[in-house]
């Protein structure tokens, strides 16, 4: 079996670093040995790449049920737990807009407060493992990270250059 080697091509622009990637899936690459490095965001429709899949909207849901919980325990149960000797005039003891007020604050704390939670553990944040980092990306540029076998450097080198690359290069872990 060949041994990988990790090759890295920086693009002046996004439409060759798409057309680059298009390429490599056509020489064989699969998705899940490439990584695009940008300075920019980039969404995966733009490059043509699958979807990445995230707990983070499942999670937003889980904390909207939960905050929403939260809120029917407050307005409903709090107020039935203490005893009210007299009613005073014709307030119910559990009125309607308060309630609403509360049922939609609280589900709404719920909800943010998972979300920021599911993209924060999502995002490796923090991230002890050593990242990519490329200097001609903080210029503007786009780089395609990718990893191929060792017997066709060559010929993957030719088709990023043909590309448009302004350099292919074997990658190398570098101190910041």
């Amino acid at each position: 079996m060949a041994e990988n080697i990790s090759l890295l091509a920086v693009f002046p622009d996004l439409g060759p670093a798409a057309d680059a990637i298009d390429q490599l899936r056509a020489l064989g690459i699969p998705d899940d040995h490439m990584n695009v490095i940008s300075g920019i965001p980039v969404t995966e429709a733009m490059l043509g790449r699958p979807n990445q899949w995230t707990n983070v909207p499942r999670l937003a849901a889980g904390g909207a049920v939960l905050g929403f919980l939260g809120g029917m325990f407050l307005t409903f149960v709090t107020p039935n737990s203490y005893p009210i000797p007299i009613q005073v005039g014709p307030q119910a003891i559990i009125p309607g807009a308060p309630t609403v007020v509360v049922l939609f604050e609280l589900t709404m704390l719920g909800m943010l407060l998972s979300t920021f939670l599911g993209v924060f553990l999502d995002s490796y944040f923090p991230n002890y493992r050593p990242m990519e980092y490329v200097k001609e990306v903080s210029d503007g540029k786009i780089a395609v990270f990718f990893i191929c076998p060792e017997d066709s450097k060559e010929k993957m080198t030719k088709a990023m250059t043909a590309l448009g690359a302004e350099k292919v290069e074997v990658a190398e872990v570098e101190q910041l």
